[in-house]
């Protein structure tokens, strides 16, 4: 009764086996090829060298900037959370100007929930929609004191809960107030970038569209330099409107590229 049973189980081990075996490699890896972008490490490191002098707003003045590093660090990690949602539709140069106005008042859970709404307007103005933004702030404050004793949620999926905040605003307040790399945050620049590049497979329209396409194979090693690096490349070269080509290394291997 029993040896009847060998060969069958045998069998659906060679199935699997069939089925897994690529017939190359060490069999860990699915079948196909995962696909990558045509001089992707090349155009990469190119970009690198043109970033090299970290000179650009980003640099300077992005929201790595904008917190008081002195701070006990769930006042830091809320600072983070605040420039991140005055940096949407906004210049840096204006959301690191708010920032600074905002901490020379003491820029805590607390000062924020007991200052006025008229008040908190004054001071954040003139960034980007500043008055959806003082009902947004005001409101993740107090969920913030309420549910997370005054700090930020750790993870990304209680993060873009929070009123104002978005996908991109929570990978980058993991990278900078957790250092976590939980994906990669990707804003207006990475996505036009990743598009003209073609580091997705195909054309994306949205933004979340452009993250989940290039977390399927931009090594995750590279998933917090990636914005940081395409954010100010956009800024200074490849610009959304009438970009740079002449003053890029990547000109000859771009297919946007508009050559003279």
């Amino acid at each position: 009764q029993v040896t009847p049973g060998i060969p069958r189980r045998s069998r659906r081990r060679k199935s699997v086996s069939i089925a897994y075996d690529p017939g190359q490699g060490d069999g860990a890896e699915p079948r196909r090829a995962r696909w990558e972008p045509r001089d992707w490490r090349e155009q990469l490191e190119r970009i690198r060298e043109m970033r090299r002098s970290r000179d650009a707003p980003v640099d300077e003045m992005g929201v790595q900037k904008c917190y008081d590093s002195s701070a006990p660090p769930q006042v830091m990690r809320y600072q983070v959370l605040l420039a991140l949602m005055l940096s949407s539709q906004t210049k840096d140069q204006v959301t690191s100007a708010a920032m600074l106005r905002l901490r020379r008042r003491g820029l805590t859970v607390d000062t924020v929930l007991q200052m006025d709404d008229e008040t908190l307007g004054q001071i954040i103005y003139p960034v980007g929609f500043w008055r959806n933004k003082v009902k947004y702030i005001k409101q993740t404050t107090a969920i913030l004191k309420q549910k997370y004793g005054g700090d930020i949620p750790s993870t990304v999926e209680e993060l873009v809960q929070l009123p104002g905040v978005g996908p991109k605003m929570a990978h980058l307040a993991m990278h900078i107030a957790w250092d976590s790399v939980a994906g990669i945050a990707v804003d207006t620049h990475v996505h036009r970038i990743s598009n003209r590049l073609k580091w997705v497979k195909k054309e994306t329209k949205h933004p979340e569209e452009t993250r989940v396409a290039l977390e399927d194979w931009l090594p995750r090693d590279l998933w917090k330099e990636i914005n940081w690096l395409l954010v100010g490349f956009g800024q200074q070269t490849c610009l959304p409107v009438n970009p740079r080509c002449s003053q890029c290394l990547n000109q000859d291997i771009c297919p946007a590229a508009k050559r003279l």
